[in-house]
């Protein structure tokens, strides 16, 4: 009767996670699975999106998390086609950052990658190097050096041993921590630079692997815009995603167990307080979660995997969004970073109102300036346990001294604060291999996937990647086990020399 049961009934598949990874996971179930499959999302916060949000101050929306996604890789742009959003993206109004060195704002360098100089005469042109600097650079391509192998490194040790500590502290530093809020000493080269590693493999020079991993044979930028968000914010595509998925989605539960059963999952869902828990069952199902809650729901399945996934360390960040009265005269370009070596609180400064045109479409009054400033690096979460006040207040005088403004920076019109703990995944060296290890592990379960940027990047479109990947898997492992199963009651009967019917 359990035979008949699981292999004739509707499939059911559970996402525990309902940010964008999760999200993704859903749609894809839906526009892959058979017909039928029920598909659950289950997610502890009191709405789906995760980092993905978007909210109001003084009558502008601002992003309370991620602002836009990568172009050239196709993940996002295709979910946002999918759920009818190709209409609604826009790319950046303006272009070109600066980087704070030595107290002057200097244009951050053409033709790198993350910060690796692929065209040296666009890094001398910037001034952001000094002369000393320089000439380490320009010599690096000449000087003998050993290929990385198949072996992995934190950025920063390798990046100063071939071009010196100044391209790790003006350049690569504070364009990792703008993307992972961390320390380029320890993040993983194959991580969150996988074609300059695979550049390295086979020769040593930084300079001629950033120009290998940059496509082209010299040193110039690729034409075309790379980023992009949505119109009307990245709510909207987290809410048209969530709709076209037609998942059931519960909020505000937590998934406290996840257990194997002989004919699929359990899943313990709710609090052990007063409101009490249920449990749901589950064909398969796909976490889609940060490390420390992964590691949790896997210790009933694999230790091992557990133990791994465990490990991963988070940083934590906070923004700060200031509607600021009047046209401001802002430098040119989308924002400013910081160096952490400056010992400065703002690490990043964007021009939100220059950067992103669109923002202020339909506004009404008075004009308005539109400002971010993203606060945090890993290991620095002191500085986020300031109260709002005391935090805008530390932000606004710092940002006199980064981008000083003819007559000073005036009394913001509004103000909202974000802070999102343990919010992006630190990738140490030999990252990718433990990953490797933790899907190696959890191979003979192949109808439990991970997802997220705990394991496979962390831009919204190695989110969405992650999510359909995992999709995938699922529904893969589940049409092997009905094909699988299926033949059994055949087998069965021609061993027993019974016709077979169908």
């Amino acid at each position: 009767m359990l035979f008949e049961d699981r292999f004739t009934r509707p499939l059911h598949v559970v996402v525990v996670g309902g940010g964008i990874a999760g999200l993704a996971a859903a749609l894809r179930i839906r526009d892959t699975a058979p017909d039928g499959t029920a598909v659950t999302v289950i997610e502890q916060a009191g709405s789906v999106g995760g980092k993905l949000r978007t909210g109001w101050v003084a009558g502008v929306p601002v992003e309370d998390g991620a602002e836009s996604f990568l172009l050239r890789v196709p993940e996002a742009r295709a979910l946002a086609e999918r759920v009818g959003l190709a209409g609604d993206l826009v790319s950046p109004s303006s272009a070109g950052a600066t980087v704070w060195v030595d107290g002057t704002l200097r244009a951050l360098p053409a033709g790198t990658m993350l910060g690796v100089p692929a065209d040296l005469e666009a890094t001398a042109a910037s001034g952001v190097l000094s002369e000393d600097g320089l000439t380490l650079v320009r010599a690096e391509p000449g000087r003998p050096g050993v290929p990385l192998g198949d072996g992995d490194v934190a950025v920063g040790a390798l990046v100063a041993d071939r071009l010196g500590a100044e391209v790790v502290d003006r350049l690569v530093e504070p364009l990792l921590g703008g993307v992972y809020a961390g320390r380029a000493s320890h993040l993983s080269l194959r991580a969150t630079m996988p074609a300059l590693a695979a550049g390295l493999a086979d020769q040593p020079s930084l300079v001629r692997a950033a120009r290998a991993a940059r496509g082209t044979p010299g040193s110039s930028a690729p034409s075309g815009p790379i980023f992009a968000t949505v119109r009307g914010g990245l709510s909207r595509l987290v809410t048209t995603v969530a709709h076209a998925s037609k998942a059931a989605i519960r909020t505000g539960m937590p998934v406290r167990a996840l257990q194997r059963t002989p004919d699929g999952w359990q899943l313990t869902v709710g609090s052990a307080g007063l409101g009490g828990s249920t449990t749901v069952r589950a064909d398969a199902v796909v976490l889609a979660v940060p490390a420390a809650p992964a590691s949790r729901l896997l210790a009933d399945v694999d230790g091992t995997a557990a133990r791994t996934v465990g490990v991963l360390e988070y940083a934590s960040v906070g923004l700060v969004s200031l509607v600021l009265p009047g046209r401001l005269p802002l430098p040119p370009g989308t924002g400013a970073l910081v160096p952490a070596s400056s010992g400065r609180l703002v690490k990043a400064v964007t021009y939100v109102s220059q950067k992103w045109g669109h923002v202020l479409d339909g506004h009404v009054g008075e004009p308005v300036t539109v400002v971010r400033a993203s606060v945090g690096r890993h290991g620095e979460e002191a500085v986020l346990q300031r109260d709002d006040e005391s935090l805008v207040a530390a932000v606004t005088e710092e940002l006199g001294t980064l981008v000083p403004l003819p007559g000073g920076w005036p009394a913001p019109l509004g103000v909202r604060v974000n802070r999102w703990g343990g919010a992006l995944p630190q990738y140490a060296p030999g990252h990718l291999d433990r990953v490797a290890a933790v899907r190696a592990a959890l191979a003979a379960e192949p109808t439990l996937a991970l997802a997220g940027a705990a394991y496979d990047g962390v831009g919204i479109p190695a989110c969405i990647r992650s999510g359909q990947a995992a999709a995938d898997q699922v529904l893969s492992a589940l049409a092997d086990e009905r094909s699988r199963d299926d033949r059994v009651p055949a087998e069965r009967a021609l061993t027993r020399g019974e016709p077979v019917h169908g």
